[in-house]
């Protein structure tokens, strides 16, 4: 590959995962947020409204996740991308503009609607424009991105929340702090959406709608005479050939959610005081996390090609497993301190580097080309259902069995997502596309 080439292929899959970017601030953000915007709206004392509020996001990705495939099919990747640069854009302006709590979760809900878009076609472009030998890698930016949104999320959160305890100003926070968090997030948006107008079209999506040719190298080649089939998209997904392949797609993509680990970011208030800190050292430790989120996402990008998809998603299931019995060991004795936040740390780190960035490579890489833009739309939705499903059992299961249980349930967890990653998850590095289909789809 030509320095030119290369270039340009690392600027439009940068240019793609700015939608990651934003899909993690957008994510996180809302939890700084909370305790000022709780009183704005007079629902500090509604634990249902509350719900509402933290939820409404999560169910616009279920939208937009839904969407995505079969709109990427018909009118290609890039309109898709541009799609969810204005849909960030516009909810992070309406969002800190509103003042009706019911406009305010609406404009939520279209940020969501943007997540669902971008955590769906950025990974699946990267790896539609990206050479064998460095898509995991170049998908792995995707992952990058995000992280790099959490953390920017957090700290701002973490400096807008500790300049009201400094300041003495809750009044003024109350009012426009919480605002301010959501406004943030225009600047990257806006230019999100003006680099959008400067990438290609998928070489993927060409090729489906362009007639029949002969191949001309590369990584995407011609398509089969099954693949030229003018089935509709949701019956092609349906044939028994394509069952085993969307299984192991849909597991992953739930597992990577169940595992535990995003409870981290949605509550970390609770784990953090459950460990014995105050509002400004949850703070920290808050952003902690997110500084080693980046690290080892950092770390990834160099494994992923190295040690390959199989082990590192083994190492993150088995990690992750061990990990959470001794955190639920820790909670049930009682520790607190600097030892529960460095396990908590430890748990981060596992995820930023296997489970994290793994997913959205192997979601973007063992689906065949026919069906991969509404299969990768139908494992997102599945993803965020999990989210959901995590977000939502989380606080009754911490009540029910404690902090100690709760972990154990995900250790549990853990433990039979790798048993079944050891029996079915294959390697994919170095392999491409359709050496993958001629391996999966039988």
């Amino acid at each position: 590959m030509s320095n030119y080439s290369k270039s340009f292929l690392y600027f439009i899959c940068m240019v793609s995962a700015m939608g990651g970017l934003l899909f993690g601030y957008d994510w996180v953000v809302i939890g700084g947020a909370k305790p000022f915007y709780e009183l704005y709206f007079g629902i500090g004392d509604d634990p249902v409204m509350q719900g509402v509020a933290m939820t409404t996001a999560l169910v616009g990705c279920l939208v937009g996740a839904m969407v995505a495939g079969a709109a990427a099919d018909r009118y290609g990747r890039k309109p898709l991308l541009m799609v969810s640069a204005v849909l960030f854009t516009v909810s992070a302006v309406a969002t800190g503009l509103f003042n009706d709590f019911t406009l305010f979760n609406i404009a939520r809900f279209v940020g969501g609607v943007g997540i669902g878009v971008a955590s769906a076609l950025a990974p699946m472009y990267i790896a539609e424009v990206s050479p064998a030998e460095i898509r995991g890698r170049m998908v792995s930016l995707n992952q990058m991105t995000i992280v790099l949104g959490i953390l920017a999320a957090q700290i701002v959160n973490m400096l807008l929340a500790r300049e009201t305890s400094v300041a003495e100003n809750l009044a003024w926070d109350t009012e426009w702090g919480w605002r301010w968090m959501f406004w943030a997030e225009t600047l990257p948006a806006g230019v999100f959406l003006i680099m959008s107008f400067f990438i290609p079209e998928s070489p993927v999506f060409l090729k489906m709608k362009a007639s029949p040719s002969p191949s001309k190298g590369g990584d995407v080649e011609s398509h089969n005479a099954s693949s030229n089939r003018t089935s509709p998209l949701l019956e092609g997904l349906g044939e028994a050939r394509y069952r085993r392949v969307l299984l192991l797609g849909l597991v992953i993509a739930v597992f990577q959610q169940w595992c535990g680990t995003n409870v981290i970011f949605n509550y970390a208030q609770e784990i953090f005081v459950s460990a014995g800190f105050d509002v400004d050292g949850m703070f920290i430790n808050i952003v902690i996390t997110g500084i080693a989120n980046v690290v080892f996402t950092f770390v990834a990008l160099y494994t992923i090609e190295k040690w390959g998809r199989r082990t590192l998603m083994l190492i993150g299931a088995g990690g992750l497993g061990c990990i959470y019995l001794v955190l639920g060991i820790c909670y049930y004795l009682g520790m607190t301190g600097v030892l529960m936040v460095a396990l908590v740390v430890a748990a981060i780190s596992v995820y930023a580097m296997t489970l994290g960035p793994v997913t959205w490579t192997l979601l973007a890489e063992i689906f065949p080309n026919r069906i991969r833009g509404i299969a990768m739309a139908t494992c997102t939705f599945a993803l965020w259902v999990g989210c959901c499903t995590l977000t939502f059992s989380f606080p009754s299961m911490n009540a029910a069995l404690g902090s100690s249980g709760t972990f154990w349930v995900y250790s549990g967890i853990c433990v039979c997502a790798f048993v079944f990653l050891f029996l079915r998850c294959p390697e994919t590095k170095g392999k491409s596309l359709e050496e993958l289909e001629k391996e999966l789809v039988r």
